[in-house]
């Protein structure tokens, strides 16, 4: 990190005019609630920062102090955090890049800082490994939890400003760093209650992971901007009356959805931005003391249901039953003027700034309620809980059990005595049994839902009361994996099934480290997961196991040592040509001549694979992925399973382009949608065999009630070939939407 740059004395000078600038303004919001020892305890960081940074620069040339001091105003600003924190923010660098250890951090600072720091070092050392399966370090990052949950916030700070500066990056970096973001910071931001940031986290990755589709859905928001805002105004207009005459004090903001989510809804419902229906969201913030809160929400949810028809399946009450980042807020979507959906969150000024800052002002209402007893500190001992399981060793699977628990909606069902137990939708009746304790979950038979009984893998519901029936006899079975998504459930059945095969399988680890020796592999977490890929084992707990059953014998392993020198050497052949800071590639204009793949910034012919998961064809912006056993697999960069590559496998990601070669057809599915009539067939198979002479491989089409879906796979050349015909069948009398589709 040694600048390479010449300074002059004069722009020094104005360097530490703009740090002292950028410093100040760093304080400006928190500066008449801070303490004179909090200020002094800042200066002492930034003076300390400052001097450990003195001599380094960011990729863009800035002083690199200027990163620290932005991600501490987001600390202070945007979570809401305290001294301690903006101190911790300003040095969350200093031990990884500089001299200072925290050894000197603790003998300045205290253990409290000094922890802090050495927990937010112990993941930048983590991010900058090149591990096989990144997923294995946020494994350890979530673990910090259990040390002190402002290293995640300040770490998700850190990545926002990180975020907010990509461009600076090459073109690997971005994307490695975006899906990365996309893959457990925005989620981790969600479930601490930041949903603005996560937001935000959103927008910019997709900014980078989905460049044409960011900038589409951008350009038609600028576009459409001042036609949104004058009908945000005159909704809000006739609110602010009804509430005004009510004499209530309030403050209404109105925006757009963000970007990303708009994106979503593209993709998922299939359609294009212009029938995006519920663009608009309105916040009613009102003043109220903690007592009368519910009943002013509710008064304001009838006084605007009074103004607007509601939308009974998008009500949601946050209110009655916060969620368990402690979010509360009313939710309503109503028809407003021009017959548009417009969702209303109607929220105190207290749950507007736990909205805002999450666990932060969580902290800060929580008054004299003791710690253990909040809804936040219940998930983070739960998170702690499924972090410190020994059974959750696969690292893959492990992050997305965790990211299901980080975003999944919540049901609410009761016990028989009437308390309140909240899991995430999709859980079963085992799973409840997990929540009350372990033992109840070990040795459940079933369930009485409502007074009906139930099998262990009945779903729930909300509202749902729920009593256990238990037999000491009871032990839980393999299939029990099948009924169960809370990771405690998991986690403690895996446990329970795990307990004599571990033991076997400490003897297999002994075992592998000594034949690997033997054929001269060096014994890694690369090569270990390798070897789970190559002999299709979901743990390396599996192959310890094996080998020390004989399972995998001698011959197995020699075998794999043979193709192993192979694929590291590939992989080594193109991290230099694929991840060098060459000039991006441009695409020639004309499409129709792309038909063939080369891969690296040498561009080389090499053996592929075209991914199944995604169907590539020519013309479509494409990466490698050197898998273990099938050498080259080629995606689509909007393949669904891009960002879990990129976040997890970086290192075996290789560019690839399209070039003008031989002729090659590819197999494109085509899906139609649209009002049925006498001919329609006729007409599609004309526009695709007759007018384009396509091959035309198979054809279905299904009617209801007068509406047709359609699916259709034909031979393409190249992707400008593709949207031809699907521009021409759009044409057709009766179809009313055509896309290019993944599944049949």
């Amino acid at each position: 990190m040694e600048t390479p740059y010449v300074i002059t004395e004069e722009q020094l000078e104005r360097e530490n005019i703009e740090i002292t600038r950028r410093y100040k303004e760093m304080l400006q919001n928190t500066y008449v609630t801070l303490s004179d020892d909090d200020k002094k305890l800042i200066r002492k960081a930034f003076d300390l920062a400052v001097d450990g940074h003195k001599d380094q620069r960011r990729k863009t040339g800035e002083p690199y102090i200027y990163h620290p001091i932005a991600v501490a105003k987001i600390v202070a600003d945007e979570i809401g955090l305290g001294a301690t924190s903006i101190a911790a923010a300003l040095m969350h660098d200093v031990v990884e890049d500089t001299d200072y250890t925290v050894e000197d951090i603790e003998k300045l600072f205290g253990k409290k800082i000094a922890k802090i720091i050495d927990g937010l070092t112990k993941i930048s050392v983590l991010n900058r490994q090149d591990l096989s399966i990144q997923s294995e370090n946020y494994k350890k990052l979530l673990l910090t939890l259990s040390e002190d949950v402002r290293v995640i916030l300040i770490k998700i700070a850190d990545r926002l400003h990180n975020m907010r500066t990509l461009e600076s990056m090459r073109e690997d970096k971005q994307l490695k760093i975006a899906s990365e973001t996309t893959f457990i910071y925005a989620p981790l931001a969600h479930r601490m209650g930041l949903y603005n940031i996560k937001s935000e986290l959103e927008d910019l990755s997709l900014k980078y992971t989905q460049p044409e589709a960011y900038r589409d859905i951008e350009q038609k928001l600028t576009e459409t901007k001042s036609d949104r805002e004058k009908y945000i105004n005159d909704f809000c207009q006739l609110i602010n009356e009804k509430l005004e005459a009510e004499g209530l004090e309030f403050e209404i903001k109105g925006r757009s959805k963000s970007i990303n989510s708009i994106y979503r809804k593209t993709v998922s419902q299939g359609i294009p931005f212009e029938e995006v229906f519920d663009l608009f969201a309105i916040r009613v913030i009102y003043r109220s003391d903690r007592k009368n809160e519910k009943f002013v929400a509710w008064k304001i949810y009838s006084l605007i249901t009074d103004l607007f028809i509601p939308n009974p399946k998008r009500m949601r009450d946050w209110i009655s039953q916060p969620k368990t980042t402690g979010y509360e807020s009313l939710h309503v979507t109503v028809m407003g003027p021009q017959a548009r959906w417009v969702e209303v969150q109607i929220r105190s000024e207290r749950m507007d700034e736990v909205a805002e800052m999450g666990i932060a002002a969580h902290y800060k209402y929580k008054e004299n309620v003791s710690e253990d007893d909040t809804k936040v500190d219940d998930w983070i001992h739960q998170v702690r809980e499924m972090l410190e399981q020994e059974d959750t060793k696969d690292a893959v699977e492990f992050m997305d059990n965790f990211k299901f628990n980080l975003y999944s909606k919540e049901i609410y069902v009761f016990t028989p005595k009437g308390d309140l137990h909240s899991l995430p939708k999709g859980a079963s009746s085992l799973d409840f049994a997990y929540s009350i304790h372990s033992n109840v979950g070990d040795h459940c038979l079933g369930a009485k839902v409502n007074g009906k009984l139930y099998p262990l893998s009945h779903k729930l519901q909300s509202g749902d009361q729920v009593e256990i029936i238990t037999s000491t006899q009871q032990k839980p079975k393999l299939e029990w994996l099948d009924y169960v998504v809370t990771s405690k459930a998991r986690s403690k059945v895996k446990a329970s099934l795990n307990s004599d095969k571990r033991k076997v399988a400490e003897d297999g680890k002994e075992i592998l480290q000594r034949k690997l020796r033997h054929l001269k592999v060096d014994y890694n977490e690369n090569i270990i997961n390798q070897l789970q890929q190559y002999f299709k084992l979901s743990s390396s707990q599996d192959i310890f196991y094996n080998v020390a059953m004989g399972i995998i014998d001698n011959n197995d392993l020699r075998k794999f040592a043979e193709r192993n020198t192979g694929f590291t050497g590939l992989i080594n052949r193109f991290r230099k040509s694929t991840f060098s800071t060459a000039k991006k590639e441009e695409i020639p204009a004309d499409k129709s001549k792309l038909d063939s793949l080369v891969f690296g910034n040498d561009e080389e012919r090499l053996d592929y694979e075209l991914a199944s998961c995604c169907n590539p064809i020519a013309g479509d912006k494409v990466f490698g992925f050197i898998t273990v056993s099938k050498g080259i697999k080629v995606h689509k960069v909007d393949c669904p399973n891009s960002v879990s590559l990129q976040a997890n496998y970086a290192y075996r990601i290789i560019k690839a382009k399209w070039i003008d070669s031989s002729e090659r057809e590819f197999k494109a599915l085509i899906e139609l949608q649209g009002l049925d009539r006498s001919g329609m067939v006729s007409d599609i198979t004309l526009v695709i065999s007759k007018n384009n002479s396509l091959n035309m491989h198979s054809i279905n089409l299904s009617e209801d009630a007068g509406i047709f879906d359609g699916k259709i796979t034909v031979s393409v050349k190249n992707k400008a070939e593709l949207e031809k015909v699907m521009a021409e069948l759009k044409a057709v009398e009766g179809i009313q939407s055509v896309k290019r589709t993944y599944k049949n």
